[in-house]
């Protein structure tokens, strides 16, 4: 028997993750309001964020700021931590009530782990680490686009039979809007959705913060990243401490993290992370186009390496051609000096 396919019109919206942790928005969710915004305006559909958590209801009003139109609220003491099992039934819960035609997601290590669960719950699609979106006004699907084959082409996808259209969006890659306090929206506290302390797969007795794999690079205004020009694993002192003298976070390339120099928590690039900061300094990393997708566009990019050929100098603002092992102690003793005085 050939199943029947979905009446696709009676599917309407679109939605946004609103992932928080300890109680503050994540960057992306705010990208995604901005993102998303454009694409509600395309398709005269209202702009919906989902917000999950316990005593969390603040956060409504800077979302509604930030483009909604309305908020669906669920403040349940047991959506404290995020735990994949209650969050996919709730949101899975919340989609198949309200119907809407596309829900976006942040590509971060939340929204990789819930989004793929609540499609699979759904019976749905999914596409993955997008780095840009689009709409056919006319078909009204979502066309998204992804890297693939290791960077080298830029996929492009579309669901035409099912929805609603699911997509997890890289952090970095879209324009959040400027928040406009004039602007109003519906708060819609959800209480129908009954969740037991049965619904929890585990317990959570103690949350621990590791300082190394706890690294939010996606957040840091500043990042300071090395590569196999360091030569070793013991010159990423050098790279720590640009980066505690300018208050930055230490990223890393690819080469170095599979030579077990630097925990993966620091990659940045494709299959690391997408960095946006307002400053990132490349110290002696060559510029693969991995690399460059995760990180070329940081607002100053500064890129210190001996080879003049090298392909990061195709994205820098400003390119040293040097020695880094003679730049970056300059670099130290220059910043710290002018620091000491301010």
């Amino acid at each position: 028997m050939v199943e029947e396919k979905p009446n696709l019109t009676t599917y309407n919206g679109l939605w946004v993750f609103a992932e928080q942790r300890d109680g503050r928005l994540m960057n992306v969710t705010l990208e995604l309001l901005g993102a998303g915004r454009d694409l509600a305006d395309a398709l005269n559909v209202p702009l919906s964020a989902v917000l999950l958590g316990s005593e969390i209801g603040s956060m409504t009003q800077q979302l509604i700021h930030s483009g909604a139109d309305q908020v669906y609220l669920v403040d349940h003491v047991l959506l404290k931590q995020y735990q994949t099992s209650i969050y996919t039934k709730t949101l899975a819960s919340l989609i198949s009530k309200h119907r809407p035609e596309i829900v976006l997601f942040g590509a971060t290590s939340l929204g990789r782990d819930l989004a793929p669960r609540v499609a699979a719950r759904l019976q749905i699609g999914l596409s993955a680490d997008c780095t840009g979106l689009a709409v056919d006004c006319e078909k009204r699907f979502l066309v998204q686009t992804k890297p693939a084959f290791g960077g080298n082409l830029m996929a492009i996808i579309i669901i035409p039979d099912c929805r609603p259209q699911m997509a997890t969006v890289r952090p970095n890659v879209m324009m959040r809007l400027e928040p406009q306090t004039s602007r109003t929206g519906k708060v819609i506290r959800v209480e129908d959705i009954s969740l037991q302390a049965e619904d929890l797969c585990t317990r959570i007795l103690d949350v621990i913060y590791d300082s190394d794999s706890t690294v939010n690079l996606q957040e840091a205004r500043i990042i300071i990243s090395g590569g196999r020009g360091l030569g070793k694993a013991e010159n990423f002192k050098l790279v720590r401490e640009l980066a505690d003298v300018l208050g930055g976070a230490v990223g890393a390339s690819r080469s170095v993290v599979d030579a077990g120099w630097i925990s993966p928590y620091h990659l940045v690039g494709q299959t690391g992370k997408t960095v946006h900061p307002r400053l990132y300094v490349a110290c002696g990393i060559s510029g693969s186009i991995q690399h460059l997708v995760g990180m070329q566009t940081s607002e100053v990019i500064v890129a210190i390496n001996k080879d003049p050929n090298a392909p990061i100098f195709s994205v820098a603002t400003y390119g040293i051609v040097a020695d880094l092992f003679d730049i970056v102690p300059v670099l130290i003793k220059t910043f710290r000096e002018k620091l000491e005085k301010i």
